[in-house]
Parts: structure tokens; C-alpha cells; sequence
């Protein structure tokens, strides 16, 4: 079977993903690329209408996924959200913790506790306690891959988005951490880092302005698109990416390279 004209690749063909923001954006383009390749999609969101919305098209395509409402800042929702993956289908294999929010963009100074607070609470609390419930259903099945959502924050310093910036590095932190404490036991743990994709969480619609702004930071001229971003996920959940673990991919169009 094939969907899209895209062939299973048989090594992933009836494995099961976890995929946390799977309502649009790289979310939603990573939950098709692990369905287009033969993988069962656990969709995991806050949004159900959007989580919804990727299940059809996931569906309509010939794939196999479920959809499950959660909120990653909640330990006892996370582990729910884990546990019903596994539950409907019989393990779970690779996971994509890619659910986060920018907050009010804001200097030092001005970022509220309140913005501060529910920044890190979503982009790095939540990423820690997914991994939390991941990790052991993994280590069930002997191994695993785990990709977590950081950015070019996570590698640079951004002006104005304190606490983006400081969850973000925290991802790729914690993701070394962890990578190395199961590196022998078969389960990898890698950061995907991009650079400005287009997805709903720029806003741009509303902001022609800053589209000209980000496209003439990427040294390519142009901004990502998700299914790019997808396809470094998916990438090092394969067996493709079998030595890779530990690492920060930047997917930027060469952005950190200035």
C-alpha cells in the first residue's frame, strides 16, 4: 500500500508513533509522513477540532491513527495520553514531542511570571513528563526512537523571546541527558532544531511585515516548509538514523550557519 504515491518503508510498516501538536502545523505534517510510510499514528493535542481534522486526512489516505485529547503540562493526562497509545496499538515504538507554544514574545525585563511560567510548563515540562511515560513503554519492546520539538532557539540566542529561547535550550539539555542515559538500551533520543517554517504559529496572515523579515534571515531565501521538518523527524526515527543519538539536528536552511 501506498499513500500519496509515498512507499511504506518496511522497516517502519506496523510500528506505532506518538505524535504530541498533531493538530497542524509540523505536527500534522509528521503525523502523514509516519502514516505515508506504513506507521500507526497516535494523535495527541489540546485542540480536538484541529487533532480531528488530521485524523481524516490521515484516514482518507488509507492510514491507521487515533486521535487522544491531552494537555502536556499535566503528569496524570501525559500518562493517560501514553498509555491509551499503547493500549489501542500494542506498544509503542517512536514518539514525536512536538507540542509547544512561542508565549508573548518579550525582553528580560518585561516577560510576566504568568508567560514565563506557561512557556516552560508546555515547551520543556511538557516534553520531560512525555518522555517520562514514553520511555518505560519503550523499553518494554527493547528500543525505541524519541524526536523532541526544540528550534534555532535552542542553539542561539533570540532577542525578545526570553522565555522561548530558555525552554527551548532546555529541550536540547534534556534530550542529551537523556539520550545518554538509554543510549544502551537500544532507545534514541534526539532534538530536532528548525529555523522559521511556515505554519499558523507565525502568524503570518496577520503579519505580511514579518514574513519579509524571516525570509531574509534564512540564508536560502525562503522559508520551511513542514513536510521538510517532517521528514527530518521521521528520518531519525528510522533505522537510517540507527547511529544517531544525542544530537540537536538544526533544520533551518542554514540559518544558525551566519
Amino acid at each position: 500500500m501506498t499513500i500519496s504515491g509515498v512507499p511504506e518503508v518496511e522497516e517502519m510498516k506496523g510500528r506505532t508513533a506518538l505524535v504530541t501538536g498533531a493538530s497542524s502545523g509540523i505536527g500534522r505534517a509528521t503525523a502523514l509522513a509516519f502514516a505515508q510510510r506504513g506507521v500507526r499514528v497516535a494523535l495527541a493535542d489540546v485542540d480536538g477540532d484541529g487533532g480531528h481534522e488530521t485524523l481524516r486526512l490521515i484516514r482518507e489516505r488509507g492510514g491507521d491513527a487515533a486521535f487522544i485529547l491531552a494537555d502536556v503540562t499535566q503528569a496524570g493526562q501525559v500518562e493517560a495520553m501514553v498509555d491509551e497509545a499503547a493500549a489501542i496499538f500494542g506498544g509503542l515504538d517512536y514518539a514525536f514531542n512536538n507540542a509547544g507554544i512561542v508565549g508573548t514574545p518579550s525582553s528580560t525585563v518585561e516577560c510576566t511570571e504568568d508567560n514565563w511560567d506557561r512557556v516552560i510548563a508546555v515547551d520543556l515540562k511538557g516534553v520531560f513528563l512525555c518522555m517520562k511515560y514514553e520511555i518505560p513503554l519503550m523499553l518494554k519492546r527493547g528500543g525505541g526512537a524519541i524526536v523532541n520539538m526544540s528550534s534555532i532557539a535552542g542553539l542561539v540566542g533570540l532577542r525578545k523571546n526570553i522565555a522561548y529561547v530558555a525552554g527551548k535550550h532546555g529541550v536540547v539539555g534534556l534530550t542529551r541527558a537523556a539520550a545518554l542515559e538509554y543510549a544502551q538500551a537500544g532507545i534514541r533520543i534526539n532534538a530536532l532544531c528548525p529555523g522559521f517554517v511556515r505554519t499558523p504559529i507565525l502568524m503570518l496572515d496577520a503579519m505580511p511585515a514579518m514574513e519579509r523579515r524571516y525570509v531574509s534571515a534564512e540564508p536560502m531565501g525562503r522559508l520551511g516548509r513542514p513536510e521538510e521538518i517532517a521528514a527530518a523527524a521521521v528520518w531519525l526515527c528510522s533505522d537510517a538514523a540507527s547511529f544517531v543519538t544525542g544530537h540537536a539536528l538544526s533544520v533551518d536552511g542554514g540559518l544558525v550557519a551566519r
